[in-house]
């Protein structure tokens, strides 16, 4: 494999974290789920793991685009914004035109809309993600009630529309089913295929990536706009779940999803990362959620834990950036 597909102490196609940063997330999580049950005799219901399930499955898929766009060196804050007005804006549609499909469509594609202009931004205008997504945030938390006003409700009572987030194929959610297909497309992606051997190297060396003939930033808004899409299908499904499009509905979430990708060894410095660590983040932040609930501790709680792992992932992850180096 050449230098560009997998740069020297990028930990590109990451065998190392495989090794070592996802044996423990495993360990952790079955820690967890051993003394949470210990505690809780009910967290081994179907019920109960149904429900984790379910809130696994946004973060989820939010957070395979997310992956993607760490790897490739960016960050997009804006994703708990366009949830939700992805969410409205497919309500909003269903209800003007009748028709379930044309309000999802609307839903997903507004996300990806979310997700070109961030990419434009950063590649074109040269801001940084960071800023870039910061401002995109800010503009959709206030466009969202200025196109709405108020919470979008499920005028017509449409079963379908509710059955995207309710609905079963068997015993399994269909929420759960869509997760792991976006799941299952994208770690082929970045495991199997150019594209994604590329995103590996753009994170960890652009300029090595574009002295190779590659293009980066065209590669990066691809990224952007496939996180936006994402965002779309996940806010579509939370509206599904609420019956309503709630214009508040993301907040905080861009923050879950980012410590659930961080803590599974994707570097917010790019070059580094795995889907299947991302996953295991997920499950143990949703565990541990789960956990505070059923113990009837104080639910503020499920915003501290995302911000302490956020400080203390990004920490580890420079330790070992700092153990390549040497």
């Amino acid at each position: 494999m050449s230098d560009v597909t997998q740069p020297a102490g990028a930990g590109a196609m990451p065998s190392r974290l495989t090794d070592n940063s996802q044996i423990v997330l495993v360990l952790l999580l079955l820690a967890l789920c051993i003394g949470i049950s210990l505690a809780a005799s009910q967290f081994y219901s179907v019920e109960n793991v149904i429900a984790i399930l379910r809130q696994c499955s946004l973060v989820l898929i939010v957070g395979a685009g997310m992956t993607m766009l760490l790897i490739a060196g960016e960050v997009d804050l804006s994703v708990g914004a366009s949830l939700a007005f992805s969410g409205c804006v497919a309500m909003d549609v269903t209800n003007k035109t009748g028709s379930v499909f044309l309000g999802a469509l609307a839903g997903i594609l507004f996300g990806g809309v979310v997700g070109l202009f961030n990419g434009l931004v950063v590649t074109r205008l040269k801001v940084n993600s960071l800023i870039a997504t910061i401002a995109t945030m800010m503009i959709l938390q206030g466009g969202v009630f200025l196109y709405t006003r108020e919470a979008v409700q499920n005028k017509h009572q449409q079963p379908a529309f509710t059955e995207i987030s309710t609905g079963y194929l068997g015993p399994i959610p269909l929420p759960v089913i869509i997760a792991a297909g976006v799941f299952v497309v994208a770690y082929i992606v970045l495991r199997f295929t150019t594209i994604g051997r590329y995103i590996y190297a753009v994170g960890a060396n652009a300029r090595a990536a574009r002295l190779s003939g590659k293009q980066p930033e065209s590669l990066k808004l691809i990224v952007f706009v496939v996180t936006g899409l994402l965002t779309g299908l996940a806010g579509l499904i939370l509206a599904s779940l609420m019956n309503t499009g709630q214009p508040t509905a993301g907040r905080g979430f861009e923050l879950t999803v980012i410590a659930a990708v961080i803590l599974g060894g994707t570097s917010l410095l790019g070059g580094r990362g795995t889907l299947l660590g991302t996953l295991l983040g997920v499950l143990i932040l949703k565990v541990i959620d789960n956990g505070i609930i059923i113990l009837r501790w104080d639910q503020n709680l499920q915003m501290v834990v995302p911000g302490v792992v956020i400080v203390l992932a990004t920490y580890l992850d420079l330790l070992r950036r700092r153990a390549d180096a040497r």
